[in-house]
């Protein structure tokens, strides 16, 4: 892929043989020159388990302590009482069968949806559209509750999923770079904090390959692996 001068530029700066800490990294991703956007900051994380065995299949949520930077659109899949609950506790759309009708014409302009138990058989009969988008709620990362206050809150707040891929890596954002750096070091300790807490138990070795912070369109710092344990 060819690159852009304030790419090849940006890349110069970076000691590929040193790993560096998270507020040395931030430091240097913030002396970059900035796109005419707000960029987004990413970790990846590469980790040495297999995602085939169930109990290395890591995948949960973190809420960031000063959310993404995104304005979240969450949708509240329900019926009755619980409908008012969503729409106090701050929920951009609200309702079942309405929605469900306008899924199954492939519509999925939101980002996140939050749906009471009862109404997963509903949802369900939409996983050929809500999958591959990363939409279909589930009880393991908390979008299949019956406690949709917190649910919509969260999401609100900067509650970010992860999930490893099929080669081992974790791929979070982590806030944008008009975060100061504090805030973004914040952002990205708790995330590392959290995929540690999640260390299968079974696993033999080294838990932690590598570790990269980058913005959208800047090279990737790569970041000590001992920042994991802080």
């Amino acid at each position: 892929m060819k690159r852009g001068k304030n790419w090849r530029t940006a890349k110069e700066s970076i000691d590929s043989a040193k790993a560096y800490t998270l507020e040395e990294a931030v430091s240097l991703l913030e002396s970059l020159p900035k796109r005419k956007f707000d960029e987004s900051v990413d970790l990846a994380v590469r980790l040495n388990v297999d995602p085939r065995h169930a109990d290395q299949n890591i995948r949960g949520t973190v809420v960031l302590p000063n959310g993404t930077g995104k304005d979240v659109r969450v949708l509240v899949i329900t019926r009755g009482p619980k409908e008012e609950e969503a729409t106090a506790a701050g929920a951009d759309m609200v309702g079942s069968d309405e929605f469900l009708t306008k899924i199954d014409s492939g519509w999925t302009d939101v980002d996140v949806i939050i749906a009471t138990p009862d109404m997963m058989g509903e949802l369900g009969k939409r996983g050929r559209v809500l999958g591959p988008r990363g939409l279909m709620p589930n009880p393991k990362v908390g979008t299949v509750t019956m406690d949709i206050e917190k649910a919509v809150k969260e999401a609100k707040a900067g509650r970010v999923e992860y999930r490893v891929d099929k080669s081992g890596v974790v791929h979070v954002g982590v806030g944008k770079r008009s975060f100061n750096a504090v805030q973004l070091v914040e952002n990205a300790g708790v995330l590392l904090r959290e995929l540690m807490r999640v260390k299968p138990s079974s696993l033999k070795g080294s838990y932690v390959r590598s570790i990269y912070l980058s913005g959208t369109m800047t090279p990737s710092f790569p970041i000590d692996i001992v920042e994991m344990g802080k």
